[in-house]
């Protein structure tokens, strides 16, 4: 049964059509994860669905007495309350108000507040976000709609957020970039593409599946539709004693063809990789020490980055990563220790705060203060050719950057450090308001970098996709080597101290201890690519092998010729049993995997 049904929903905003007549609903106890284009209306969706904004024109229909809680990006508070105080009021009507409180510091210190007496006004942001995530999830409501909960989160918190929601009972209506969120929460994904909401009964990964046939079938239409236009049009290209006698029918079929729209594609952020030369000395770190006060964020660091490191740096809230970051790049002064930067190196700083983005300009004078022209592989492009490529039209480009939405900012800034050629990319929470699409285009830009990547991410699914070592900060300032990406990283601190990775450490609370949650199995990002091409690779090292047995019996006279492929021989052979014990390790893995999910 629908609790919320939208029906011809049309909506501009400025010159943009963000909604062209199209449809949407969500049913009781439904998991809808809502998945776009940053500035292409997600957010306008969720204030509609909650009734914040009313459409330009349509329907839209809730369930009588549809109880409802939103959660916006960046949540607003009354001056002067404490945060128990705001999560009281929030929650008056609570069927259990007498328990509130207790319940509301539980939720708290699981997402790292433990001052629960202080003033809304003095907290950071992303305290501020989850505060307001808190007071959402305490309420009664049947249907839960929330703009980015995960930033903000470190990886525990998202843990137990993800947790949280696959027991939630009612329903829910999300925008989130977790791709491994995503896939465990949701049971229907819906993506806003132009205009239109296309709906996928399937979590992300059915998700991608599920698209890829539907661009196919739009492709298949569209070749299709032009090869019997060529047919058509030829007739009616004919002669005037052909057309003299054409059905009128005929012509209104062609008429039709010609008319009909094409299927449209987003362009892509085509990002080639380029980068500056990097010398012998890269940069160098020496007994970093930094401490606020009391708290030690970073005690005794030493590390040498070596030409094509692959960073991922993870740890609680406030530990001390953006730091560590922003002394690399000179922005913040050590306590104690050096760093040492090459004179080949160049920087390209990704921080969370857009720095120096002057709101004011318009898209393409801010890309022009970096260069007219930018270096590609292919040769070179102008500002205005590579802002196409980062998904803003030239009707957008000659815009004021104020009028873009967040996600859009992140990645016009984005797109000005990567122009600057750097050889040494940090990246201080890239995945923070980028959507999906530009993230796996980030990725896959990466993979090819020819320089050292430096990422803080809280991001899962893209620490497993980028990183080849993970530096965690563990707690009284050290920070330790872990080999791999962030499930290597859990795999690894498993064996190492026999147990869940541990919670940041916190205030005594008297809140109920939770029993730990039974170790999840499941692949590495690696794993799950190698895992899905492994048998047509011991497939092809077999069709070798048996190709080479019959190039030896031919060779048999030809001494050195036969001395050669005996060697390829004894090398593919050493290489299919290579892969026959991985194609075993991983079955097993799979099979304990399918085990523990049944």
């Amino acid at each position: 049964m629908n609790i919320v049904t939208i029906e011809h929903l049309t909506k501009s905003y400025t010159e943009r059509l963000l909604f062209d007549d199209t449809d949407f609903s969500i049913q009781e106890g439904e998991k809808v994860g809502l998945i776009g284009i940053n500035g292409t209306g997600k957010s306008t969706l969720l204030k509609i669905v909650a009734g914040l904004e009313e459409p330009d024109s349509g329907t839209v229909t809730r369930r009588r007495g549809l109880d409802i809680r939103y959660l916006p990006q960046n949540p607003q508070f009354v001056a002067g309350e404490t945060i128990l105080e705001s999560i009281v009021r929030e929650n008056e009507g609570h069927s259990h108000v007498w328990d509130l409180e207790s319940q509301a510091k539980t939720m708290l210190t699981k997402l790292g507040i433990h001052q629960f007496d202080a003033k809304v006004e003095t907290l950071s942001g992303g305290q501020r976000k989850r505060i307001a995530l808190v007071s959402v999830l305490l309420s009664t409501a049947e249907l839960l709609i929330l703009d980015e909960p995960t930033n903000h989160l470190d990886s525990q918190m998202a843990d137990w957020l993800e947790d949280y929601l696959k027991k939630f009972k009612g329903a829910l209506l999300m925008i989130t970039h977790d791709r491994y969120f995503l896939d465990s929460v949701t049971s229907r994904i819906v993506e806003l593409d132009k205009g239109k909401l296309y709906s996928y009964q399937a979590n992300y990964e059915g998700f991608l599946k599920l698209k890829a046939e539907r661009l196919d079938m739009a492709l298949a239409s569209e070749r299709k539709r032009q090869s019997i236009l060529r047919v058509e049009l030829e007739w009616m290209m004919r002669g005037a004693r052909a057309r003299s006698t054409k059905q009128k029918a005929h012509i209104q079929r062609y008429e039709a063809l010609r008319d009909q729209k094409a299927p449209e594609f987003d362009a892509q952020v085509e990002l080639d990789s380029v980068s500056s030369r990097l010398g012998r000395t890269t940069v160098e770190v020496e007994g970093l020490c930094k401490a606020y006060g009391d708290k030690v964020l970073i005690k005794d660091f030493t590390y040498i980055f070596l030409k094509n490191d692959r960073i991922g740096i993870i740890g609680p809230n406030g530990s001390g990563k953006s730091t560590l970051m922003k002394m690399i790049a000179g922005w913040v002064e050590p306590d104690a220790g050096t760093v040492t930067i090459g004179q080949t190196v160049k920087l390209g700083y990704f921080s969370q705060e857009n720095e120096a983005m002057d709101e004011s300009l318009r898209v393409i004078d801010y890309i022009k203060e970096v260069a007219e022209y930018v270096p590609t592989n292919d040769g070179r492009i102008t500002a205005s050719q590579m802002l196409e490529r980062f998904l803003f039209p030239s009707s957008v480009q000659y815009s004021v950057i104020s009028k873009l939405s967040g996600g859009e900012k992140r990645r016009l800034y984005l797109c000005r450090i990567l122009m600057e050629a750097p050889n040494v990319l940090m990246l201080d929470e890239p995945t923070n308001d980028l959507d999906i699409q530009t993230l796996t285009i980030l990725e896959d830009y990466l993979d090819s970098f020819q320089g050292i990547v430096i990422a803080v991410s809280h991001d899962r699914y893209f620490l497993d996709r980028i990183a080849r070592r993970i530096f965690a900060f563990e707690g009284d300032g050290a920070v330790r080597q872990y080999e791999g990406g962030f499930t290597d990283y859990q795999v690894a601190w498993e064996q190492i101290h026999g147990g869940d990775i541990p919670e940041p450490k916190k205030e005594k609370s008297s809140g109920p201890k939770e029993k730990p949650r039974e170790k999840k199995l499941k692949f590495t990002y690696r794993e799950q690519k190698e895992w899905e091409t492994i048998e047509e690779t011991i497939a092809s090292l077999e069709e070798e092998t048996a190709a080479l047995e019959q190039e030896i019996e031919a060779a048999a006279t030809d001494y050195e010729k036969l001395k050669e492929l005996m060697a390829r021989k004894e090398e593919t052979e050493r290489l299919l049993e290579e892969k026959m014990d991985r194609w075993m390790y991983l079955n097993d893995l799979a099979e304990r995997i399918a085990a523990q999910q049944s």
